[in-house]
């Protein structure tokens, strides 16, 4: 199976330049024979908290339809980050599009101290079905705790998918946790990061892939676009990394 972690520098709430970045990079995705691709954190907007309420009405028109062709037309599995809404407020959300079925969603079930003044919690888990096993999405902060992935491992996810906006500081630990949890759980661990601003902070990309030993297998850099995509049939990840107009 071939799972691509997207990375890419969104530019706060420009959502037609930010569109215009998903179609490149799950193109991009489709020419390398992946299965799967996905994006960072709130990728359709931009990780900006305080500006997610006023963005997600219009998130929900942009590119969905295309997205589902692209999907449908490549076999691809394609998640994306935006916010959502729902009768509770507004939550941290991915759009997961299947071929041919209907898109479904996941919201962010563990929200740090910090966005709980913009955001209301998920609350289930989504699985997602591909040709080497289940995906399961963490966002973020989830992403960091032990019991999410020990819930993600129990319900029979083989792939762990981080979708995050992650600062320079705070890279080293996740890094430990994610290896840690690939070994832990015989889990293929990727980790899809944004570099540029992100609310009150910058991300630092560092996009990567273990395998089920916890061997980190490839890492992007601090400031390129592009895909990090891992290769379970031959055991390796690969970077291509892109100059995209947006």
């Amino acid at each position: 199976m071939r799972v691509c972690a997207a990375q890419l520098r969104p530019e706060p709430g420009d959502l037609a330049s930010n569109t215009e970045k998903h179609l490149a990079l799950i193109r991009l995705a489709a020419a390398h024979r992946a299965d799967a691709v996905y994006f960072p954190e709130l990728s359709l907007t931009g990780y900006q908290p305080r500006l997610s309420s006023i963005l997600v009405s219009e998130a929900e028109h942009w590119c969905l339809d295309a997205l589902q062709e692209l999907s449908d037309a490549h076999g691809l599995l394609i998640g994306v980050g935006m916010p959502l809404v729902v009768d509770a407020g507004v939550q941290i959300g991915m759009v997961w599009f299947s071929p041919h079925q209907p898109p479904r969603t996941y919201a962010k079930q563990w929200l740090h101290a910090s966005e709980l003044a913009y955001f209301t919690a998920g609350e289930r888990q989504l699985l997602l079905d591909g040709p080497g096993g289940t995906l399961a999405p963490a966002i973020c902060y989830e992403s960091l705790q032990a019991d999410h992935a020990n819930a993600a491992a129990a319900m029979g996810a083989r792939f762990y998918l981080a979708s995050v906006a992650e600062s320079a500081s705070n890279l080293p630990r996740a890094m430990r946790h994610y290896a840690s949890v690939a070994r832990r759980h015989g889990m293929h661990v990727l980790l899809a990061d944004a570099v540029g601003p992100s609310g009150d902070f910058i991300s630092t990309g560092r996009s990567a892939a273990w395998n089920t030993e916890g061997e980190l297998l490839a890492q992007m850099g601090t400031t390129s676009e592009g895909l990090l995509m891992l290769d379970t049939a031959q055991g390796i990840a690969s970077v291509h990394e892109v100059a995209i107009s947006g």
